[in-house]
């Protein structure tokens, strides 16, 4: 399983996380999670996907499809 940030909310959505953070005087973020399999990957490969993490400052998850 992997979660990322959910970034399809609509406004009603929006406005009902808005009102809970208000309610209970907290910051919520909202994930969504998806069922994933790890890819198999050699050393090179990992090495290229550390390289374009440190450059782009992110963390990148290699996966089966």
């Amino acid at each position: 399983m992997l979660c990322s940030l959910s970034t399809k909310l609509g406004d009603k959505d929006l406005a009902e996380i808005g009102a809970l953070e208000e309610e209970l005087g907290v910051t919520m973020l909202a994930f969504s999670c998806h069922p994933v399999d790890p890819a198999t990957i050699d050393d090179v490969q990992l090495s290229s996907i550390k390289q374009l993490e440190e450059k782009l400052g992110i963390s990148l998850v290699a996966v089966s499809h």
